[in-house]
């Protein structure tokens, strides 16, 4: 059974499935990762293309990397896979450290700004995420990992506009990605464009590499339009028929509230929202 993506809270009410995607970047290795994706009641933060999870960390990999880590910090990919592996095991704020070292020592390795950025993106640190991430690559070499990660990043920062500014230019770059279309549907959904963002997130569905957060996504749009058979029939595609029902309830309740949009923007602040996705970057 899949484990409903979709969770908003209201102060004490619970329940809203929904997911917003970031496409962005991840140093390691440059696989995409199909668990890539964000949220709109309180913007989920891009995992950088696709980390390796936890069940397949182990404690003693972690501690092996940091062993090899501790004895030549000036390794970069030794530096990369360490803080790969924290971010996996949910030890986010250790990444960022790591990362800011190895910055420090690179400040010109767009790989290790790329993943610095996103890994301050990832604690919430977003106006330096900002910073970092626009030195990540240049103008002349745009990186649409990057810019797909600026994009989640400035719609954390309230500037939707410019977050699909960041989208369009990776769309330019890797056309029809899932990961980026969901993200920039959601940006429109949080720019209460909602037919652009329905027709942002069915293109998005529609392509092979799209996972349940995508759908999801689209659901949460299509609720917040109050198209629920719609939602419910999408989120059937990946939830069980009573989860599916939960989140359609949740939807409606949402959109019963005086002050949706005003609840939506609260719980994004909060952390608890849809879910944005992000690319991979290769180590360098």
């Amino acid at each position: 059974m899949v484990t409903p993506l979709l969770k908003l809270s209201f102060g004490r009410q619970t329940g809203l499935a929904a997911v917003l995607v970031l496409g962005g970047l991840a140093a390691g290795c440059q696989s995409r990762s199909p668990e890539t994706t964000g949220s709109i009641g309180g913007i989920a933060l891009p995992s950088f293309g696709r980390p390796q999870t936890a069940a397949v960390i182990g404690r003693r990999e972690v501690e092996s990397l940091g062993e090899k880590y501790g004895a030549d910090p000036s390794d970069v990919t030794v530096a990369l896979r360490y803080a790969q592996a924290l971010r996996a095991t949910n030890q986010k704020p250790q990444a960022v450290a790591v990362l800011q070292q190895v910055a420090l020592r690179n400040p010109k390795n767009n790989a290790v700004l790329a993943a610095y950025g996103k890994s301050l993106a990832e604690v919430g640190r977003f106006q330096e995420a900002a910073e970092v991430l626009q030195n990540a690559h240049t103008p002349a070499r745009p990186d649409w990992r990057v810019l797909s990660a600026q994009g989640a990043v400035a719609d954390q920062l309230g500037d939707h506009t410019r977050a699909q500014g960041f989208y369009e230019a990776a769309l330019k770059i890797q056309p029809d990605d899932p990961v980026i279309l969901s993200n920039l549907g959601l940006s429109y959904a949080l720019g209460r464009q909602l037919p652009q963002a329905e027709t942002t997130l069915r293109l998005a569905a529609a392509q092979p590499r799209a996972d349940a957060r995508v759908r999801q996504n689209l659901a949460l749009v299509l609720g917040l339009q109050g198209k629920f058979s719609d939602a419910e029939t999408v989120s059937r595609q990946d939830l069980s028929p009573e989860e599916a029902a939960a989140n359609t309830t949740a939807l409606r309740a949402l959109v019963a509230q005086p002050n949706s949009w005003k609840a939506l923007k609260a719980s994004e602040a909060r952390g608890s929202k849809p879910t944005r996705q992000i690319a991979e970057t290769p180590a360098g």
